[in-house]
């Protein structure tokens, strides 16, 4: 209050000595003429200036009584604000006090019922992790936020759960249990891979599998929304829920008693494509050599049943046909009536020794890419081997998934050689075995020519 008026006065100071040197200003400018002139000028300006004067002291005398006044307002305001003051100050101890007496009251009036809120709420955080990941909640939405609420109600001090409050929850448990039981159908918003939202009847098998047009769905607690899974799993499981979707009786499903755990394994789990394309460079070159194994043996096997039936058709001929072995065999002793014995086996020998190349064709081949092929999935399994420890080299042991591409290269080439390997030594079996036959008639016919020669030339001599 004091500064207050210490600053007035300075102020007013200051305008008189500025109206004084603004009068001081006009005397001057206006220059007399003479000693006369002078005096008058003189005489009304000390007149001007004692009025002037006198009006400043006025002003400061009033001006000098309102800061008295207003001295006077704000002690007494200031007063009155100590007063409320101490009064607040005396309502709020009474107010701690009596806070502090009901807080006891509560205290011994719940008593036991402190331990059920405990539990109560115990259940209602549980209730919502479950309603959260469960897909029941894709078919009646919202039930989080009542849980949300009720928690909070629980935590606060101020306010308690009610009956309504635990009987809403007890329904929630209720009807989370009833429905898992259930298979439910719905129409639902369903997003796609590609982003494409659409609505269509979504099946709920309990509370384990979504399925939607024969294709498994996946529930996001995130968004609240319906998606179809990126990957289905294997083709068995999707024909199977093909035939659930439009079934209404009993049928066979795949269930997920996991709740999308086992469903998620499935979805990772590589398939015959994507086995293949583990083994790299190594493994498609082993396919490639059983592809060429499979190509020759069924051309090898055709051929060799096409020349087995003619020989067949021969031996029920009189005369020898040249589209055949067995013809030709034939023929070099049609051509060959009179020799000798000995000679006429020379001949016959070199015929069958002409005809062998063209019935053993390939069958080498097929042996040698029998033999191949476990190599070069052993090759394979090397180079898995080493990029294994490059990556161990480079990032070490602490994740294992850095090392699973060259383990799985090692593996899946081991196993390509094998798979070509194995049906390629059958393969050769077969065509070998194919081919002795043919030889066999063709020796056997061979050896009854020689034979009937032998005792013709034996009954001439006799």
């Amino acid at each position: 209050m004091f500064d207050r008026i210490t600053r007035t006065m300075l102020v007013g100071g200051c305008l008189m000595w500025v109206a004084i040197g603004m009068q001081a200003r006009a005397v001057y400018a206006e220059s007399p003429g003479s000693l006369d002139e002078l005096l008058e000028f003189v005489k009304h300006g000390n007149i001007s200036e004692n009025k002037e004067n006198k009006a400043r002291e006025k002003r400061f005398i009033e001006s000098k009584k309102n800061q008295k006044r207003i001295l006077m307002n704000e002690r007494r305001a200031r007063k009155n604000e100590e007063s409320l003051s101490l009064k607040l100050e005396d309502e709020h101890r009474k107010n701690d006090v009596e806070i502090k007496e009901l807080t006891e009251k509560l205290r011994l009036r719940m008593g036991n019922l402190k331990e059920l809120f405990g539990v109560i709420q115990q259940v209602a955080g549980d209730t919502r992790g479950l309603f959260e990941g469960s897909i029941i909640s894709a078919e009646f939405p919202g039930r989080e936020k009542f849980l949300n609420e009720f928690i909070e109600k629980m935590t606060s001090d101020s306010e308690l759960a009610s009956i309504n409050d635990m009987e809403k929850l007890w329904f929630e448990l209720q009807r989370e249990m009833t429905e898992s039981g259930k298979v439910s159908r719905f129409d639902s918003s369903v997003i796609f891979a590609n982003g494409h939202e659409e609505t269509q009847q979504v099946i709920r098998v309990g509370s384990f599998n979504l399925i939607g047009d024969g294709q498994y769905l996946s529930f996001s607690p995130e968004t609240g929304k319906i998606v179809v899974l990126p990957r289905q799993p294997r083709s068995e499981f999707v024909r199977a829920a093909q035939a659930f979707s439009s079934s209404t009786g009993h049928t066979l499903f795949g269930l997920d008693p996991s709740r999308g755990q086992i469903l998620k394994l499935l979805m990772q789990s590589p398939n015959l494509e994507e086995r293949i394309r583990q083994g790299g460079t190594v493994g498609y070159a082993i396919l490639c050599l059983g592809a060429i194994a499979f190509v020759i043996t069924l051309i090898k096997l055709s051929g060799l049943f096409w020349v087995k039936a003619k020989l067949m058709a021969q031996v029920r001929k009189d005369k020898p046909c040249s589209d055949n072995p067995l013809g030709r065999v034939l023929q070099v002793y049609e051509d060959n009536p009179k020799v000798d014995c000995e000679t006429l086996e020379l001949k016959l020998t070199e015929a069958i020794l002409k005809e062998r190349p063209s019935i053993e064709r390939f069958t080498n081949l097929l042996k040698i890419i029998a033999a191949i092929a476990p190599l070069m999935g052993l090759l394979g399994t090397v180079i898995g081997m080493i990029n294994t420890f490059q990556a161990i080299t480079l990032f070490g042991t602490g994740d294992p998934k850095l090392m699973a591409g060259g383990i799985s290269q090692a593996l899946v080439t081991t196993v390509l050689g094998l798979v070509v390997a194995i049906p390629t030594v059958l393969l050769h079996s077969l065509v070998a075995g194919q081919s002795r036959s043919i030889m066999n008639l063709l020796e056997m016919e061979t050896a009854g020519i020689v034979a009937e020669h032998r005792e013709q030339d034996q009954n001439v001599v006799a």
